[in-house]
């Protein structure tokens, strides 16, 4: 193989979105990852690009708005460079409200909304008869915000994948590292970690969902009773997912997807009888901080590690690229503090 600037080490969203960063910036990268394209969690279906809640403001919420913002113009360039669809649709989200408790909170995170993020999107409280679709919500209302996406995480990851090609990256199962190089390995890269420390650096955490036959192209998704309903551009909604920290298998499903399911269509009605067509098991890379790890590798001197983004990887993965190429390319750090490995150590 020829000659690297940069390798990139696991084919993720993270690994990818780096290697795309950097490609597009003209250097040479490499991605090698055993397993191949979106082989891992960025192989999944659900594909909720949520924002936290607009409340007790931080640097992982200030860089997550900054990386949703991104979204449309970066998948809409993937997609030109390869004609590839990615399912990005930033289509919005509601979430029906219990009581007038949780009525007057969602109001009050509307004000904390209008100053954080400022005229990129609305939190709004709503009627729920305002809406086009909904689950049942008790107090009568609804949020609704503006900054909500959603993306198809498998078709994403593989179009990617075909943007750094078509800019001359390479993508291998196997190799030689060379240039500067960075680990963006799930998981097992922070089993790894922690293998070599003396305490838990992070964990993989294992996520279940499934993929319904339903027709509801462009609307809104629907955060309910912890459940996120996604409706996909190809006719589909992905309805998950589960939290486990103990399993044994994490590709395999099982009665706790089968629960996700039932409350899916007990909450939602009008799923009752959409066909089950995908069910899907993955493990997801939780960092000790929770927040993504970006920087300097703790246990491999001289290089760099890109991990940790859990639920949220693809919503951070546009920025994560152009920081962390940044870093690579340029030397200049901008990594947020509470990004750092160490703050995982």
């Amino acid at each position: 193989m020829a000659t690297v600037d940069v390798t990139v080490m696991g084919a993720g969203v993270f690994g990818l979105s780096i290697a795309y960063a950097i490609a597009k910036r003209g250097a040479r990268v490499r991605v090698i990852d055993p397993n191949g394209v979106a082989s891992g969690a960025s192989g999944g279906i659900v594909g909720a690009l949520a924002p936290h809640v607009p409340e007790q403001w931080n640097s992982k919420k200030a860089f997550q708005l900054d990386s949703l913002l991104m979204q449309a113009d970066f998948w809409a360039q993937v997609t030109q460079s390869t004609g590839l669809p990615t399912g990005y649709c930033r289509s919005g989200r509601l979430q029906p409200l219990a009581d007038a408790v949780a009525v007057d909170l969602a109001r009050a995170r509307a004000v904390s909304a209008k100053e954080l993020w400022g005229d990129a999107a609305i939190w709004q409280v709503i009627p729920a008869s305002d809406v086009p679709w909904m689950p049942p919500s008790p107090s009568g209302m609804v949020v609704h915000d503006s900054l909500t996406g959603a993306i198809h995480p498998r078709a994403a990851t593989r179009a990617l994948a075909a943007a750094v090609t078509a800019l001359g990256g390479q993508i291998a199962r196997e190799g030689a590292a060379g240039g500067r190089v960075v680990w963006a390995t799930g998981w097992r890269g922070l089993d790894a970690m922690t293998a070599q420390h003396s305490r838990l650096v992070g964990a993989g955490v294992k996520g279940q969902g499934a993929l319904l036959r339903f027709d509801a192209v462009g609307l809104p998704q629907l955060f309910a009773e912890t459940l996120h309903i996604v409706p996909h551009f190809d006719g589909t909604v992905a309805i998950g997912s589960t939290t486990e920290r103990t399993f044994e298998d994490g590709a395999v499903t099982d009665d706790l997807l089968e629960d996700v399911i039932a409350k899916a269509r007990r909450v939602f009605p009008v799923l009752a009888d959409a066909p089950v067509i995908e069910r899907w098991a993955g493990v997801r890379p939780r960092s000790r901080s929770r927040a993504p790890m970006l920087g300097a590798h703790p246990f491999r001197p001289g290089e760099f590690v890109a991990n940790g983004g859990f639920k949220i990887g693809f919503g951070m993965a546009p920025k994560v690229g152009e920081v962390m190429a940044d870093l690579l390319l340029e030397g200049r750090d901008t990594v947020p503090d509470d990004f750092r490995p160490e703050r995982s150590l």
